[in-house]
């Protein structure tokens, strides 16, 4: 039978379907051979390009429908009906204002922390904690005094020698509450004695310290202050004293009580304002980390996620077939109010095995060669969809791979058969070998090695295998190894 095109049928979808071409983009193999051992080959590791490679087909324009991925009310609307748009023009829009600012926010709050912390914060972190501390020490100066005023001119009014044997001036009957108090009073002038020690010698070096100590004084001014009430309520109107100066008594001790518990709380909270702007100044000074850095950046990724959803974008270049999209309309998920047609530009559709399909995602770029103009002719693509559900070819799942020509090109026509390598990423500084350099004893791989003159076995751990007929080795080998590229057996 002469020969003809009819005759010759191309397996496409089978063009090495599934194998991974890793191009060194830092390593170089050099080859050769050691005496009578075989071919050899120098390790130098370096940076590999993970390619996926398939075949495909070149098809016609399609159709596309285009809706929003959340609720929303459209904000606005930016294309027309037969208005040709690139790839990654917004046609649509919901309200997002406030996601808009969030994300601006997010991308702010990651600049600052790549910047790193400027001087001026410092100083101004700095003037933070010395205006805390000042507060705190006018804090532990004004409970003292509270606290004596509370004591010395509130309280003793209603006690006979109240700094030498302090005894209750009015009658009560809980004669076990008549004795805490008093003894309550007589233990109270140590404390006074102490504490003013400690706010005579306060420091900003020591007013942490201070501040604790005096929170323990304030407690057992407080206590006393409530017992010395209780007492007052429980007085007893007699012939030594009226009711009308006991009740003298509650009100002038209220007032002591309200300011010591002022002074309490004044206390805790210049405590809490100090250590909080402490701390504030040790992360400036200590700068942003690696691990802060990586969570902005993931907040600004998720602030990017939440603002596409309001935005119809154009997956490809091409023109604008239906705008059913009116602003200030509600719209969900489930309408579908945009079309598009890939005018001019061809798409490409490949079957990718099962095997290799997770390093596939859409947005991955690619290059393009057709079998009618030879593998010089290059044609930049970028997968577009991936097809969530498998397809069986011959027995074998697949998944549906779309890709988009980047750019219109008269010579690229529906049906053309193309090979097609899409990049899915780095494997960065790694080591490569043929896979035939690795042998296995005992299920245990190994790589013959060059060592003076003669082969040794040397244990390797794989790696998953980059593509058909190669080996990625993660341990065992290092730059300057000479291998076998046949194992000896």
């Amino acid at each position: 039978m002469p020969f003809s095109l009819k005759n010759l049928v191309f397996p496409r979808w089978k063009y090495i379907l599934g194998a991974v071409i890793l191009v060194a983009l830092g390593g170089y193999f050099f080859f050769g051979r050691d005496a009578d051992l075989g071919a050899t080959m120098v390790i130098i590791p370096g940076d590999f390009r993970e390619q996926v490679r398939v075949s495909g087909t070149v098809i016609a324009a399609k159709d596309v429908d285009l809706g929003f991925a959340a609720n929303g009310r459209i904000a606005g609307t930016y294309a027309r009906v037969g208005q040709r748009v690139a790839a990654g023009t917004i046609l649509a829009q919901t309200e997002n204002g406030d996601l808009a600012a969030a994300l601006e926010q997010a991308q702010a709050q990651l600049a600052s922390l790549e910047r790193g912390t400027r001087p001026e914060e410092i100083a101004v972190a700095s003037s933070a904690v010395a205006n805390a501390q000042e507060a705190l020490i006018n804090a532990i100066q004004s409970a003292y005094t509270s606290s004596d005023d509370a004591i010395h001119n509130k309280a003793d009014s209603f006690f006979t020698t109240p700094r030498t044997d302090p005894k209750l001036s009015f009658t009560i009957a809980n004669f076990t509450l008549k004795t805490t108090v008093e003894q309550e009073r007589a233990a109270i002038d140590a404390t006074f004695a102490s504490w003013k020690l400690l706010v005579s010698s306060l420091s900003n070096a020591n007013v942490a310290d201070v501040a604790k100590q005096a929170q323990l004084y304030l407690k057992q001014v407080v206590t006393f202050l409530v017992d010395a009430n209780t007492a007052l309520n429980q007085g007893i109107a007699d012939q030594n004293i009226s009711a009308l100066t006991l009740a003298s008594y509650v009100s002038t001790l209220a007032t002591g009580r309200t300011n010591v518990n002022n002074a309490v709380s004044a206390i805790s909270a210049d405590m809490a304002t100090r250590e909080s702007a402490e701390k504030n100044l040790t992360l400036l000074r200590a700068g942003s980390t690696p691990e802060n850095i990586a969570a902005q950046q993931a907040a600004v990724a998720a602030a990017q996620a939440s603002l596409a959803k309001t935005r119809v974008i154009a997956p490809f270049g091409g023109t604008v077939t239906r705008m059913d999209a009116k602003v200030g309309e509600i719209v969900s998920p489930t309408d579908p109010l945009i079309s598009m047609q890939s005018d001019g530009i061809f798409q490409l559709e490949t079957f990718v095995p099962e095997v290799i399909i997770a390093r596939v995602a859409v947005g991955n770029p690619s290059t393009t060669t057709l079998d009618a103009y030879g593998s010089s002719v290059e044609f930049p693509a970028t997968v577009i969809a991936v097809d969530p559900a498998e397809t069986v070819k011959d027995g074998v799942p697949t998944y549906k791979t779309t890709l988009s020509f980047l750019v219109a090109d008269p010579r690229i026509r529906s049906g053309m058969t193309a090979d097609v390598i899409v990049e899915t990423g780095i494997l960065p500084n790694a080591i490569v070998i043929p896979a035939g350099a690795v042998g296995k004893k005992d299920a245990v791989p190994y790589v013959s090695v060059v060592e003076k003159g003669t082969s040794v076995e040397r244990t390797v751990t794989l790696g998953p295998s980059p593509a058909l007929g190669q080996a990625h080795i993660l341990s065992g080998l290092s730059a300057g190894d000479i291998i076998l590229l046949s194992p000896a057996p």
